[in-house]
């Protein structure tokens, strides 16, 4: 599994990715003051540049230098934005990063997953670039020449052209949330990777996703409840990541790929792994951590 994560993360920078047509409106949160923030209250003469990150993302800690260096460098012209996605995350963790790199740009929280889900994110680092039409016209995982490029044509004033892509419609998006809006259900929502790509950085996360899985097939089977559902997130995965993932665990229950984050971003799972349970299509209850290891040891 391991070694597929880089062909992964090359396939994904290929493959066509979806975009909100206004991303002004999505509400983050300012890390410093804790106060909601959006992109609209930036300065719209400029064009902007995002970089999604997160403080366990080893690329991302990669190319923090070169991305406060980018900031000094062009951010009198170009909004440069610090956005973190929020998903296992401790704010501890995100303030020792600010420290250890000195990051001057704002640094926001995507504490509801919207902004990662209207662009399509399917790993970090993911830096987007946006003309001052408000369309994106650039993305990359990479921190290169090429993104240095594309920066430096913006600070000159030029526009650049949209990059088209078909979004993931409101429709489409309903029809994924449509099957859980109605009877009684459990989800389990966890990842392919939680139990290796943490390990260095997230050793606890790590250990807690690899015991958490390895007993939850147990806890499924002593339920009697064939209502179960597991969910992995969308992030550096891809089909064979979960067929491998389901038959290290002999997942016993139905398993999928979030489609674009749009449940894990519905539900606003923020900590993996996650356990909702679902009564008349109402989230009754929402467990994850130690939670869960406290309901598998009963």
């Amino acid at each position: 599994m391991k070694a597929l994560f880089s062909l992964i993360m090359l396939v994904f920078t290929l493959v066509p990715i979806a975009f909100a047509d206004d991303l002004n409106d999505i509400q983050l949160t300012d890390f410093k003051s804790n106060k909601a923030i959006s992109l609209a209250k930036f300065d719209k003469s400029k064009p902007t540049y995002l970089k999604l990150w997160a403080t366990w993302c080893q690329p991302c800690m990669a190319q923090m230098p070169h991305f406060q260096k980018l900031h000094e460098t062009y951010g009198e012209k170009i909004n440069i934005i610090a956005v973190n996605i929020n998903i296992n995350e401790e704010m501890k963790y995100i303030d020792d990063v600010i420290t250890k790199f000195g990051l001057t740009m704002p640094v926001l929280l995507d504490n509801e997953g919207q902004l990662s889900e209207a662009l399509g994110l399917v790993g970090t680092p993911f830096s987007v670039l946006i003309n001052t039409n408000n369309d994106v016209v650039y993305t990359t995982h990479e921190s290169d020449e090429l993104l240095d490029t594309f920066i430096a044509k913006l600070a000159k004033g030029e526009t650049l052209a949209s990059k088209s892509d078909d979004m993931l419609s409101e429709q489409a998006k309903q029809k994924i949330i449509a099957p859980w809006q109605t009877g009684n259900h459990t989800l389990f929502f966890t990842a392919t990777w939680c139990d290796w790509y943490l390990k260095d950085s997230r050793p606890k996360m790590a250990n807690d996703c690899k015991d958490i899985q390895s007993a939850i097939t147990k806890k499924f089977q002593q339920s009697g409840d064939k209502s179960w559902h597991g969910f992995v997130n969308h992030l550096w995965t891809e089909d064979k990541a979960l067929t491998d993932f389901i038959a290290l665990y002999q997942l016993g229950f139905p398993f999928n790929i979030d489609n674009n984050g749009v449940l894990f971003t519905h539900f606003n799972i923020r900590n993996i792994p996650t356990i909702i349970h679902i009564e008349n299509g109402k989230v009754v209850e929402k467990i994850t951590g130690d939670e869960i290891k406290q309901l598998l040891a009963k």
